[in-house]
């Protein structure tokens, strides 16, 4: 479809500017980030299915469906602002008034997110020097964007960004976004923020069905470890600015181009948040294949992907294809399981009728790489779907040991 990757993050787009700080909620790193339109920009959003939701992601889902235009997006580090009861309402609607003030806009303009430590109440002395020292460092430079997507980090250990452009009829359309995730991470929108800006015209519903395609077969198709947060969220801010004829609804070639680059985003920013999966020593990437339907390959490879005992497999290379079995067995797909056949890489591990004679050192060789594939086949239909995961190790138990000291 003509859609290619580009150096650069949330700044690319036209009309975007973003700032990172240090304001003092963390001890040294920065923690506030701050992204900024020219334009007014739609928004798309897609939430946390987790019943405990954080402040930030309770109003931004409010303000969102209201279907308004907004001008800024207001990040901070080091504390969640998660069941922190009413008082976090409060603080998270400061948060958007003094970045409204700073910038002077609109609060109803602002949208905010918080990640971090669980339970305890935003440091708003920190948090206004973050929106102060924000608002004067904004710029439309890779360093801006590189310094907001520092800013998200928790337990990331690199900063996460990525853009892509697509040409149609001589008008160039730029999608750029950044992203931070590295433990509590599970299929159906884990602990994970991702923000995404484009210059591309296209009106709300056609963004919303977009993001919500896209997010499904990226986001939603990653696993650290299980464990779903409180204040995971999807934004995509859309300014108009490109000046393509807009993108009115969901069909057409325009908006089926768009919607495959933001898939094409939303992939690659997915697939660094599992290359930065805590204490993960191996990528892999599981394909789930000869399904009956998308949903049933869906279904299959989440069991596989989300597994404990699978993980630990892979991080000890040991070529337990049974685990995965048994995995895709409690998925509650339908399926034979005499007609499964599995490739570690392109060594053949399982044949059809539980046909084993595979060479253990070939497994290993394959088990012993950085980045791994598994191909599974359920020999049942045409459909397949793709996850990623990673190891699991000693280190994601030390890592989350002493996550609050």
């Amino acid at each position: 479809m003509g859609i290619c990757d580009i150096n650069g993050g949330i700044t690319s787009p036209r009309g975007f500017q973003a700032a990172g700080v240090h304001c003092g909620i963390k001890k040294v790193k920065r923690d506030f980030a701050m992204v900024t339109t020219t334009a007014p920009a739609v928004a798309a959003g897609v939430f946390t299915t987790n019943v405990v939701q954080a402040a930030p992601v309770v109003l931004d889902k409010e303000l969102c469906a209201r279907g308004g235009r907004f001008r800024a997006l207001a990040v901070n580090s080091g504390n969640a602002n998660a069941c922190t009861g009413e008082r976090g309402m409060q603080d998270a609607r400061e948060m958007a008034r003094l970045t409204a003030e700073a910038l002077r806009i609109r609060q109803d303009e602002v949208l905010v997110s918080s990640t971090g430590v669980i339970g305890q109440y935003l440091p708003m002395q920190e948090v206004a020097e973050g929106i102060r020292l924000s608002a004067r460092s904004l710029g439309a430079g890779c360093p801006c964007g590189n310094a907001a997507a520092e800013a998200i980090r928790t337990t990331d250990t690199f900063t996460k960004e990525a853009a892509v452009q697509f040409v149609r009829n001589g008008v160039t359309v730029t999608l750029g976004g950044m992203a931070k995730g590295s433990g509590m991470i599970a299929p159906n929108m884990a602990t994970m923020l991702a923000f995404v800006s484009t210059d591309a015209h296209i009106a709300l519903p056609a963004l919303q069905k977009a993001t919500q395609q896209s997010v499904a077969r990226s986001f939603n198709r990653i696993s650290v470890d299980g464990d779903m947060s409180t204040n995971d969220m999807v934004i995509v801010l859309a300014n108009g600015l490109a000046g393509n004829e807009e993108i009115s609804g969901p069909a057409g070639e325009l908006y089926d181009i768009f919607a495959a680059a933001l898939e094409k985003l939303l992939v690659t920013l997915s697939k660094m948040i599992v290359m930065d999966g805590e204490g993960a020593t191996k990528f892999v990437e599981i394909r789930m294949e000869g399904a009956a339907s998308e949903e049933e390959a869906d279904r299959a490879a989440r069991a596989v992907a989300n597994s404990n005992l699978v993980k630990t497999a892979l991080h000890g290379e040991d070529a337990n294809w049974g685990r995965i079995l048994a995995a895709i067995g409690y998925s509650g797909i339908t399926f034979d399981p005499a007609g499964v056949t599995i490739h570690f890489g392109d060594v053949p591990i399982l044949g059809r009728n539980y046909a084993i004679n595979f060479s253990e050192e070939a497994a290993k060789q394959v088990l012993s790489r950085r980045d791994i594939v598994i191909s599974i086949d359920l020999h049942r239909g045409a459909a397949a779907a793709t996850f990623w995961t990673c190891d699991l190790s000693k280190d994601y138990v030390a890592i989350n040991a002493n996550y609050r000291t």
